[in-house]
């Protein structure tokens, strides 16, 4: 095993674009270098003449180091150095570097272009053959050099084909797993929180039904109770919407809350013992979807904590319209000497919750004890001018 992830190791390294690119150059270097020395042991006529070949492979071998990021110019330059080996007499047919520069192009451009890559390449190479077998009365033959440096490209197209086809397997895959989490998210939110949501709703409305007359404050209790569970399993079933949906429009449409909602909120705030008072400035305009469901948000939150934090005390939201930006403010009085006696409620995350969706909205947040006593949360969110 320990061999095994070794070579595997290996392999990793090796198949790194600029790992494999310097192996093969020294490899298609080395290679005739090997070559050559062995011929001029055995006593090789035209050494001259070797040692121009091997020099001039070694050279057109070089700009294969820069084939995936450049591979035009990889082409052009071997194909220049070809031509003029060509031209000068030391080689007389094409190298193995115009073959890997030619299936680079098809491997790393789109179709067109390495057509024309192709086909540029094959006529200066005719032409180039022409000129240099002229001389000599030699034939030529044109359409074997274009089929064969097409057929180069094609197989660099094909490879390269079936890796973007290979590439959007894996990201469809990846797409499929994250809706097959969402739905399986919904499905536990819907088997947990939507079904206690329903029997709590059932239960209040059930003892709101059976409640003696003469008990109207409990009554009055029961109802509101009985209000804010159906509009939390609204919003839920909502919310499970989205989840189930492949591709929602953000969590500023889940719910369908808003500017609009907030004299119900408060109301229900009323209903269920905290006074509160909502105060708008400004001419009203319409929001973006997230700012506006951001604003909802933050004011049902602010006031969450203070019938948590501060039973009994007074609450006022304020909001204001501006050309440039729209802003909230909830402010409660503090807690009451007669309420100050009872064991605060625990911490939670309604802070860093309206900080998150004021920040993603591009706005900034205050919250802190004011010094007239009570508590302060102001979001001001920028709107872009239209």
């Amino acid at each position: 095993m320990r061999l095994v992830r070794r070579v595997e190791a290996a392999w990793r390294f090796f198949r790194r674009p600029r790992v494999f690119d310097t192996t093969l150059v020294i490899v298609l270097a080395g290679a005739p270098l090997v070559g050559m020395i062995a011929m001029l042991a055995q006593g090789y006529p035209q050494p001259a003449a070797a040692s121009a070949q091997f020099a001039q492979f070694a050279i057109s071998v070089l700009p294969l180091l820069v084939r995936r990021r450049h591979p035009v110019a990889a082409a052009a330059a071997v194909t220049a150095l070809d031509v003029f080996g060509l031209l000068t007499g030391i080689i007389s047919a094409t190298n193995v570097p115009i073959t890997i520069a030619l299936y680079s192009v098809g491997r790393y451009l789109a179709g067109r272009t390495a057509v024309i890559v192709a086909v540029a390449a094959s006529v200066v190479y005719n032409v180039a053959f022409h000129l240099s077998i002229e001389t000599t009365g030699g034939p030529i033959a044109w359409v074997p050099n274009l089929v064969s440096f097409l057929v180069f490209t094609g197989l660099g197209q094909l490879v390269r084909v079936r890796a973007e086809l290979r590439e959007r397997g894996r990201r469809e895959a990846a797409e499929e797993a994250v809706r097959a989490e969402r739905r399986r998210i919904a499905r536990e939110l819907h088997d947990v929180v939507a079904h206690h949501l329903s029997v709590i709703n059932a239960l209040v409305g059930g003892a709101r039904a059976t409640l003696p007359p003469g008990h109207e404050v409990t009554r009055e209790a029961l109802t509101g109770a009985e209000g804010t569970a159906r509009q939390a399993l609204t919003e839920m079933r909502q919310l499970l919407d989205v989840l189930r949906a492949d591709g929602g429009e953000g969590d500023g449409a889940a719910t369908g809350v808003g500017t609009s909602r907030l004299p119900a909120l408060l109301e229900e705030t009323r209903t269920a013992g905290l006074p509160a008072t909502l105060t708008v400035a400004g001419e009203a305009v319409a929001l973006p979807t997230a700012v506006d469901h951001a604003v909802y948000r933050i004011v049902q939150e602010a006031l969450t904590n203070t019938r948590k934090h501060a039973p009994g005390a007074r609450a006022r939201v304020v909001l204001t319209y501006r050309p440039e930006a729209v802003e909230v403010e909830v402010v409660d009085d503090g807690v009451p000497e007669q309420a100050a006696r009872q064991p605060a409620a625990p911490p939670g995350f309604g802070l860093g919750g309206m900080a998150e969706r004021v920040a993603l909205c591009g706005g900034e947040l205050q919250t802190g004890p004011r010094a007239e006593g009570g508590f302060r949360v102001r979001a001001r969110i920028p709107l872009e001018k239209t």
